[in-house]
């Protein structure tokens, strides 16, 4: 890698724009309104809870630790008021409707949703179903737990609600590198909880892993990653560690060398070929998936393009016009007061936070999430929904990207990575942000 050439983990494109980009919206436009004219026959919920039993030292996402003084009980009373004047906004959605309200999935994220107990697990999918109108047994639901927090009597109520998929944040089986990622574990608990999960019976286990930790070696990630394998994992994510403003590892260490570059590229090398060796499908950069494994619902279901409700203060939700949210946060205080404004809100019946999504929006969102993907994007589907050319639209980034060899030109209907492009996805999809998602995310000042 020579100097002059493009940092391999500049971003990680989640979802577009991101939450930084996001501003108050004037007015506070009523639901009503935004989701009237929208199509709803294949709608993602989201349902977000915004507590760990620890924060992670790399960890920048909207969580607090722990909840004093049965705040998980009020947070659940205001989810139940917000999926109320939702369910409202979208029409006739319960039990039973004939309306034009369909979920294609559902997902519980957070925060970690296992931090709920037993009890509050099932209210949570009670508020899903007898609110939202979702059913959970007859759609894809994903949940996201941790090696603390998979208890036998959480994942009972889980499976029996209809979970499909579980996903576990390992991060490394090397109990040295966990706490050098100031996670602290032991591997002995996480052996306990992937038993746990196993025996629940849901059918899709995933385990993320994070290459890129202080100490770690090539021998050290193989022996994470042959531990994973052990419990052969319908899905695995190798994610590259970042170093992010005022998280954990922020105020510990400073990565921004083209040292630290070179071996997170080494480590996703020798992840990905080891994983391709042992029968794995490569699905993007970060997720690879094991033939056979359980689908999770169409592989042609984009929430961004088809519409997501997301509840709970740290969820996103996605109408064709107008992507939303509550604030955004990362300092601990910051996200308590968020959280605290969030329990004691009566009238959920506007958006509050957000960005407003013309068509030309639209077209990058809708390349970015295809382009990002290994089986990539046919450019005829691409022309069928926009009315035109990819290459005419974004010809110029094309271009760029097929110079630097990120682009596999053997099939001229396809926009597809190569395997070097898929290994720069991190510093590709930021160089297909508009210029004033960068102007609004440049601007935005870090709490």
């Amino acid at each position: 890698m020579t100097d002059t050439a493009p940092r391999p983990y500049r971003s990680y494109v989640y979802a577009y724009p991101h939450k930084t980009a996001y501003r108050p919206l004037a007015g506070r436009p009523a639901l009503r309104e935004l989701w009237r004219d929208e199509r709803k026959d294949a709608l993602s919920l989201y349902l977000h809870i915004p507590f760990c039993e620890v924060r992670c030292g790399f960890c920048n996402l909207f969580t607090r630790i722990g909840a004093p003084d049965g705040l998980t009980g009020r947070y659940l009373d205001a989810l139940d008021r917000q999926a109320t004047a939702v369910r409202d906004a979208l029409g006739d959605t319960g039990p039973g409707s004939t309306g034009a309200v369909r979920f294609a999935n559902a997902a519980l994220g957070g925060g970690t949703p296992t931090f709920l107990t037993a009890d509050e697990l099932n209210r949570l999918c009670d508020i899903a179903e007898k609110r939202m109108g979702a059913d959970l047994r007859a759609v894809p639901l994903s949940v996201e737990t941790s090696p603390s927090t998979a208890t036998a009597d959480r994942l009972a109520v889980l499976a029996e609600r209809g979970a499909t998929r579980l996903s576990i944040g390992v991060q490394s089986f090397v109990d040295e590198e966990a706490r050098a990622a100031v996670r602290p574990q032991r591997r002995a608990d996480v052996e306990a909880a992937l038993a746990a999960i196993r025996d629940s019976g849901v059918p899709v286990l995933n385990i993320d892993l994070i290459y890129g930790i202080d100490g770690q070696t090539p021998a050290t990630w193989r022996a994470s990653l042959d531990a994973a394998l052990a419990w052969r994992p319908e899905e695995l994510y190798l994610y590259p560690l970042y170093v992010r403003p005022l998280t954990g590892l922020a105020r510990r260490t400073a990565h921004t060398d083209r040292e630290w570059d070179e071996q997170r590229l080494d480590l996703y090398r020798r992840g990905r070929d080891h994983l391709l060796a042992e029968g794995y499908e490569q699905v993007s950069m970060r997720m690879f998936r094991r033939p056979g494994a359980p689908a999770q619902g169409p592989d042609d279901h984009a929430c961004q393009t088809d519409g997501m409700i997301g509840l709970g203060c740290g969820a996103r939700s996605y109408t064709s016009a107008l992507h939303y949210s509550f604030d955004y946060a990362v300092d601990m205080g910051e996200i308590r007061a968020i959280i605290d404004d969030y329990t004691g809100t009566e009238d959920f019946t506007r958006a509050v936070h957000g960005r407003f999504m013309d068509g030309e929006e639209a077209r990058r969102r809708h390349l970015l999430q295809s382009l990002l993907q290994a089986r990539g994007m046919p450019a005829g589907e691409y022309r069928s929904r926009f009315g035109s050319d990819p290459y005419d639209d974004f010809g110029a980034e094309l271009a760029v990207f097929d110079g630097r060899g990120w682009l596999d030109g053997t099939d001229p209907g396809l926009l597809r990575l190569s395997p070097e492009g898929l290994a720069h996805s991190d510093a590709l999809g930021p160089e297909l942000f508009s210029p004033a998602v960068r102007a609004a995310m440049a601007a935005y000042e870090p709490k």
